[in-house]
């Protein structure tokens, strides 16, 4: 250990649990998913505590001698919430271990290094279900799932990550660890504090496990895709969609930028295929609705697969979760292609039609500073077009490091200074995560 913080951090934990901030593996720690917009970041020392009561030595260690931690789970996220700015960078991937599948209860224990896919998996190994899927299911960690709120398709009929969450295992700022919620459905015996930990972007504590709920499996998920020659037509079918008596299980969108293709309207259906069909025909150029396991799949992996193969077209992508009133989606699809134009880039959008929550993107060669900057200044745009609308400037993705700014025209005076009241109360000398989330 070459610096005096990485040797007591060795000291404290072991050689195992320690990673030299200048070693050659270190890099991959230093950054999330925010790299591919040039955003790398430092660290004075790398910790990959094993159990809970490491991490609570740790963050102990780091109020005594007032150093800043950043929490990393899967590096995953699109909002640069998991890249230091010096200090220590805590990733929490060891915090690992089989989740236990209790099927009486409909619950799941389950560590905070734990990916989505296995927390799904091993649900529906027990006949149930888990519903929340952000992206990169086998990448993101249910810790950092908690730690956003993610989201994703299915959010539509289940709702966002927090919805799921029945407690919480965390350690606060002071090094204490603690269980905040309870496994029952209704507890209101004190405030809320699991749901306040919930999306707090690790600045008010670090989680380390937690207890979600499940649900039975449902009996059938047939998926149903219908292309429209324009972005009126293709709005319009949504909104048939969301009146329609069969509520399907997702409900997407991929603009014709996207695709490179026709405007493209994507469901999820656990019931009432044919109502939701016909929701849809009217002014679609074609309708498929696969029920072969293997086609299903391959549709589900192609949409998964969206954002990979956006940012191959030019080698990176700025990519913001803006969401607005779903009577005003069209508008905001068309607007972001117009804001691209405006700063010389590239423009789709695609993502969770039935929430309004737009993943709206300006494709960039990473390598061009002049690009990167030009989509910098779109996104701020981009912003301003989403609270104008009536939205917000984040769905799913967090505040982060590169929405700072954003936030401080989204959030009024008196809500920013409440927020900041609840940081100073539970992180008084601001060591955890410092310089994210709030404005």
């Amino acid at each position: 250990m070459s610096t005096r913080l990485e040797r007591e951090l060795f000291r404290l934990l072991g050689a195992r649990d320690v990673m030299r901030a200048d070693s050659r593996g270190a890099q991959v720690y230093l950054a999330d998913a925010t790299e591919s917009r040039g955003m790398q970041g430092r660290a004075d020392a790398i910790v990959l505590p094993e159990t809970p009561g490491q991490v609570a030595k740790v963050v102990a260690y780091a109020q005594t001698h007032d150093v800043p931690i950043t929490t990393r789970g899967g590096g995953t996220g699109f909002a640069g919430g998991a890249v230091p700015d010096g200090g220590i960078l805590l990733a929490t991937e060891r915090l690992g271990g089989v989740p236990k599948i209790d099927p009486e209860r409909w619950l799941a224990e389950v560590p905070a290094a734990t990916t989505t896919a296995d927390l799904r998996r091993r649900a529906r190994e027990e006949g149930l279900y888990y519903p929340p899927d952000p992206g990169a299911q086998e990448q993101s960690l249910i810790g950092g799932n908690i730690a956003t709120n993610a989201g994703g398709p299915h959010t539509f009929k289940y709702g966002v990550t927090g919805r799921w969450v029945a407690s919480l295992d965390i350690v606060l700022a002071s090094g204490e660890q603690l269980t905040v919620g309870h496994e029952v459905k209704k507890d209101v015996s004190g405030y809320d504090l699991k749901s306040l930990l919930v999306g707090s972007e690790g600045t008010l504590g670090i989680i380390t496990g937690a207890r979600m709920h499940l649900i039975p499996a449902p009996e059938v998920q047939l998926p149903i895709l219908a292309r429209y020659p324009d972005t009126a037509s293709g709005v319009a079918a949504i909104a048939r969609v969301l009146t329609c008596a069969a509520i399907p299980a997702a409900l997407e969108f991929l603009d014709a930028p996207t695709t490179d293709s026709d405007f493209t309207v994507l469901i999820d259906a656990e019931g009432g295929a044919e109502e939701l069909k016909e929701a849809l025909a009217d002014g679609a150029s074609s309708i498929e609705a696969p029920t072969d396991r293997h086609a299903i799949n391959q549709l589900w992996r192609w949409r998964d697969g969206v954002s990979l193969q956006v940012t191959a077209r030019h080698g990176g992508k700025v990519s913001e979760d803006i969401t607005v009133p779903v009577t005003r989606l069209a508008e905001a699809i068309e607007s972001t292609v117009e804001i691209g134009k405006r700063h010389g880039l590239e423009a789709c959008s695609w993502g969770h039609a039935g929430d309004g929550n737009m993943h709206s993107t300006f494709m960039l060669d990473r390598n061009d500073e002049a690009q990167l900057h030009a989509a910098e200044d779109a996104a701020e745009e981009l912003f301003a077009m989403a609270l104008e609308l009536g939205g917000s400037i984040s769905g799913e993705h967090g505040i982060g490091l590169v929405k700072r700014a954003a936030a401080a025209q989204a959030l009024d005076g008196q809500v920013q200074k409440l927020n900041r009241q609840i940081k100073d109360l539970l992180d008084p000398k601001g060591l955890l995560n410092p310089g994210k989330k709030l404005p």
